[in-house]
């Protein structure tokens, strides 16, 4: 599977310990946005200090305007809010969800924690409808947990 030869790719750019941490961040967005067709926006979101609020970290993708996200709005925020990973098959059918792109079908949210505390997300749109499996949730929680040792 795809997934088991690209973790040796992530420890390897987060293990580049010459880079910025923003600079191996974007280095993985790049990574999966290459490496999975059905992974259309690649990006990471963090809290803003002690605010109840996401803001946009380094992604690969269209550019967006949802550079600032309140917890509890969008599909990000509620993530901030859950802790849990999020996985909408039809972004059409949720009621909270904050349109980027009209050709995004789905989205997968997977939060980053540090000490126990949720600092951030990974958050990957897709053009496809229902795209996302189990394995992308493990692998997507294997990113975040490597992530979360250079944070």
């Amino acid at each position: 599977m795809i997934f088991e030869k690209l973790k040796p790719q992530i420890e390897t750019i987060i293990s580049e310990t010459g880079k910025s941490t923003d600079v191996r961040l974007k280095e993985i967005c790049k990574l999966l946005d290459k490496h999975i067709n059905y992974y259309n926006w690649v990006g990471f979101y963090f809290r803003n200090g002690g605010k109840e609020e996401l803001i946009l970290g380094p992604y690969i993708g269209e550019p967006t305007d949802h550079t600032v996200i309140p917890f509890g709005k969008g599909i990000c925020g509620q993530v901030a809010v859950s802790n849990e990973n999020f996985v909408v098959p039809d972004v059409s059918a949720q009621d909270n969800y904050i349109a980027c792109s009209i050709t995004v079908k789905a989205e997968i949210v997977i939060p980053i924690f540090v000490n126990g505390e949720n600092i951030g997300q990974i958050d990957i749109d897709s053009n496809t409808p229902d795209p996302f499996s189990e394995a992308d949730e493990r692998f997507l929680e294997f990113v975040c947990e490597k992530v979360a040792g250079i944070l």
